[in-house]
Parts: C-alpha cells; structure tokens; sequence
C-alpha cells in the first residue's frame, strides 16, 4: 500500500507522454514559491465526472483496472495525482454544493439524499461561489453540463400534481390541460440556476435521467418539452422517471453536446485579455449508459465501460481544444469525480471480469466508506505543478474555493469557504498537511471525520446500499494500515474515539473547519443519530444498508446523484 502522508513523483507508463507534451507546450517548471507572489491568474477548467470510481482511472488502478483510459492517464503524468482526494458525499447534489461554494453539504438542509426533481436552488443566493469569486475577479465564467442544485421553478403551487402527473399507459401524449401547464412554466425563464450563482453562461441538461428532457440554456429550456418520455427510455440504466420531455428526445447526443459546447466556450475565449473559468460537470458515466456507436462494445467489459472510454475522449477532446486554442499553457485543469462508482450498473459482473470500480476501497456510491467519496483527482497547472507527481495528502472538493482564492489574490470573508483550504502549498511542490481534518456523508447522511490515518465514522454500516458492518456503536479505521477498512477498532481505541469525537463536535457547533469566525450552521445537525442506543443499532439505518438498488429507475432519488 501506498504511503499516505508523501507526494512523490510517479514513474509510470505515462512519463514518456507528459514529457513530450511539457516540451511540445513550450513551458519550463517554475519556482513554486514564486506562484502567489507573481500574482499569475491561470484560465481555470474543472472538469467533474459523475459515478465514476477511484479505480475506474487506469493510472488509480494500474493491476485491478481493465478500462484504458488514456486521456485521464495522461493528464496525470502532465500533473499530480492525488490518491486522497475525497468528494463531501456519496452522492451527487451534496457534493456539487461543496466543489461549488468551500461549504460541507450538511451545514445546508440537505443532510441526506440530493435535490428531488424539479427542486429548489440548495445554494443561497447570497454564497459566495467559485464561479461568482472568479467572476467578480474579472474571469469569463460558464458551466456547462450536469447542475443538480435545483432551481426556482415556475411551477405554480396549486398546480404542482397536474404538472408533475405520470402518463397513463404506454401513451407519451399527455392530457390538454396538462400539456398547456408544461407550456406555460416552460416558456417562461427559470431563475436560481447556475447563471443566479456566478455563471455567466449556462448549457446542460440539469439532471440527465430525470425531467425535464431537453436542453437548458442560461434560464430557459431549449424548445417547449410538451409529450412524455417514451417508456423504451426508462429503466434499464437508461432514464429514471417518466416526466416533460421534448418531441424526439434521445440520450446518446447529450454527452457530445457537451463536449462541443465546452469546446466552443474555450475556442471563444482565445485572444481575450481576460481569463475564463469553466466548470465542466459531465452527465458520464452515471447513468443514462446511453453509449454512442463508436463506443458500443469496446470495453468487452458492459455498456458502463463503454461509457469511461467514451468520457475519457470527450476529456481528451477537451484537453485537446485547450492546446488549438493556445490556452493550455496558461490553465489549471482540475479533474475529479462526484462520488465513487455506483454499484447498479454491473460493478459485480465486472469485479468478476477483473475491473474494480473501487480499486482497494471498500463500498461504492452512496456509501460512508472509502469506495462511496475516494475519487480520482487530478490538478495539471503547466509551469507550477511539476509533472508526475503523486501526492497522498488528504485533500477535498471543499478545497477548490480557497485555492483559487490565493491564486487570484482574493480574501474570503468570514461566511464564505467555511471548510475549504488552499491546495497551493501542494501544487507548488510542497508535502506538509494543508488540512487537519475532513468530513464526509453517506447518502442517508452517516457522518464520518478524518484526523490523519484515522477514519471514525458515527454508526454501524456504509449508511448507503452497501451490506455489511457490525453491531459496534461506531466504526473506527487506520486507513494507513488498513485502507479496505476490514478491522474496526472501535472498541479497542477509545482514546482515539474520544479525540475524533470531540473534533467532530466542534466542526459541527463552530460552523466551521477552518480558522475564522464562527458561523451558523443552517440548521441543526444531529450527527450522532445514526449510533446505538440501549445496545441495538437503529432498524431504520440497518434495513435501508441492506437494500441497494436494482437499477436507476428503482430508486430515482439516489440514482441520479
């Protein structure tokens, strides 16, 4: 097992690449202590993909990884690799709030599960955002792809069941008065997206399984969505609930539409003085599995394979714009995942052809432990990040915000970034710990902390869909030694319990991880509900561990996040 406290640099397949590529860009490695002082303002491009596991990424995963992927491999031997880079959550609305505003999801109303269809905005319209901190530092903001953090729909109050009413039949016509609501609400502008939370352009689909099916542009939908998706679309890893959708809608064009239009914002931005930020959130490879032709079969794994190499092109495609344009040189690529693998789209039949979604993680999506929010991440900043490096500090999504931030030269006020800190120590060559602890959620919201190589979480079982776990009040791991997280040692650390404990508590009663002043949590967090009382686990957390779903359409309100 790797050592976990060290950045070192990786001497793998890739070598060869990254150097021609540092060579053919033209960019010497600066000094890393020089990078804030200079005052250098990088283009930005987070790229985030959706469900796809630590040990989907080839380079993660080199012996138990059968999926090349060789765009993410080389974006590694071009930057650094880290090997405990963690998403907030399990799954995906609390996640995409952290990346987003440096905030842990469960200060929010949202302590379990993820925004539902056609919900409400999870990100106040007064937070400071990444894209608003880079905006109002004069960079060209846009997001295109997957949202999933709600918007103010117009959708009146007392028409909410008709609106929301699921076909009858086979039929995808829906009845006159309810074709003339989706009329009404569809052609109007819908505020509380991405554009009202520091975008200045928005393309995407929202959520790419649930309605609405069609495109959204800034505030409006792209065309009038005014029949039901087909049923042949549903279930099956294809879409998740019935719903809006427009005329002719299918899956497989909404990954290269992305592409093309992440690709148009950055050819756009070549030749103007300002720098841009884009925030790519993919739709892959979370289901829909709706695989292009190109990429049907090509695994000779499933139709999930199929998908990581096709969402590996589609980063290449990406990378590749950001060369023609001249702007490679100049931008910080930033590549993660929003939680791991979910464990409905074959992960068993893989593991018994050799792939490991989780690599040596224990759990998957939705879970507590390491498979559920371990996830590949990758920073590639030519003339700052020296190539091939491979750092195991801890790190988080959270980080994001305080990263820029000391790039650009901004302070964050008080109630911004509440739990994020800044990577550049690390980018810039540095193998000091930035963060002295960290937080993650299941998706039913079982809370775990880490203090360097120890894991307590607060309750028995993953707190997803995972099985499995023992009877013992809370789970303890040295993740140093014991990185599968087979041996609780609970019971016999409880000094340890105790430390981690009371770190957990003044995370929670501060509001904050981070130096400054305290804030307010948004409401209550009852993080110790999940543990035994009277000598018995709760039935509640133990029944729901032992049911993941079957498929995404069995259960819409996880699948899809």
């Amino acid at each position: 097992m790797m050592k976990p406290h060290s950045c070192r640099f990786w001497q793998g397949n890739c070598s060869a690449i990254w150097l021609a590529t540092l060579v053919g860009l033209g960019v010497p490695v600066a000094s890393a202590e020089t990078v804030a002082a200079t005052g250098q303002r990088p283009h930005v491009v987070v790229i985030l993909a959706d469900d796809l596991g630590f040990g989907d990424v080839q380079c993660n995963n080199p012996q138990r990884g059968k999926i090349p992927t060789p765009n993410l491999d080389a974006l590694a031997a071009q930057g650094m690799r880290f090997t405990d880079g963690h998403s907030s959550s399990g799954v995906c609305s609390p996640s995409r709030y952290t990346l987003l505003t440096g905030r842990y999801h469960w200060r929010t109303p949202l302590q379990s599960g993820i925004v539902g269809v056609f919900g409400a905005p999870l990100i106040a319209p007064d937070r400071v955002t990444l894209a608003s901190l880079l905006q109002q530092q004069g960079y060209r903001t846009a997001c295109v792809g997957k949202w999933h953090l709600g918007w103010d729909w117009p959708i009146p109050q007392d028409q909410s069941a008709l609106f929301r009413a699921k076909p009858q039949g086979e039929s995808v016509t829906p009845p006159e008065d309810q074709r003339r609501l989706w009329s009404r609400v569809f052609a109007q502008p819908i505020a509380g997206g991405p554009t009202a939370r520091g975008f200045g352009s928005y393309f995407g689909t929202d959520v790419p399984n649930w309605p609405p099916y069609c495109f959204l542009e800034n505030d409006r939908t792209i065309g009038v969505p005014s029949e039901f998706l087909p049923a042949r679309l549903l279930g099956n890893n294809q879409a998740s609930l019935p719903g809006p959708a427009l005329p002719e809608w299918k899956l497989e064009p909404i990954l290269p539409a992305l592409s093309e239009r992440a690709c148009a914002f950055i050819e756009s931005c070549a030749g103007q003085r300002e720098p841009f930020f884009l925030y790519l959130p993919l739709t892959s490879p979370h289901t829909p599995l709706a695989v292009n032709d190109a990429w049907k079969g090509k695994s000779g794994l499933n139709a999930y394979a199929d998908l990581v190499l096709e969402t590996d092109a589609v980063v290449g495609r990406v990378l590749k714009a950001l060369e023609t344009s001249g702007a490679a040189s100049k931008t910080l690529v930033v590549f993660t995942s929003d939680n791991g693998c979910a464990p409905y789209i074959g992960a068993a039949d893989l593991e018994r052809k050799g792939h490991f979604p989780s690599g040596p993680l224990r759990g998957y999506k939705a879970d507590v432990w390491e498979g559920g929010h371990r996830v590949p991440f990758v920073v590639r900043w030519p003339g700052v990040v020296q190539p091939g490096r491979v750092c195991a500090q801890l790190v988080q999504h959270a980080d994001l915000l305080a990263t820029c931030a000391e790039i650009v030269g901004a302070k964050l006020p008080d109630t911004a970034g509440e739990d994020s800190v800044s990577l550049l120590p690390l980018l810039t060559g540095g193998d000091t710990p930035v963060r002295s602890s960290a937080v993650n959620c299941s998706a039913r919201g079982l809370l775990a902390i880490r203090q360097g190589p120890w894991k307590l979480i607060f309750g028995p079982g993953s707190g997803g869909w995972s099985p499995g776990g023992d009877s013992q009040l809370g789970q303890l791991y040295n993740l140093d030694e014991d990185l599968g997280e087979t041996k609780n040692l609970y019971a016999e650390q409880p000094e340890v319990v105790a430390e981690l404990t009371a770190l957990m508590d003044r995370v929670v009663s501060q509001g904050r991880s981070t130096p400054g002043a305290m804030q307010a949590n948004d409401q209550p967090v009852n993080w110790k509900r999940f543990m035994q009382r009277d000598g018995q686990p709760k039935k509640k957390a133990k029944a729901k561990a032992k049911k993941p779903p079957a498929d995404a359409r069995r259960a819409p309100s996880a699948a899809a996040a």
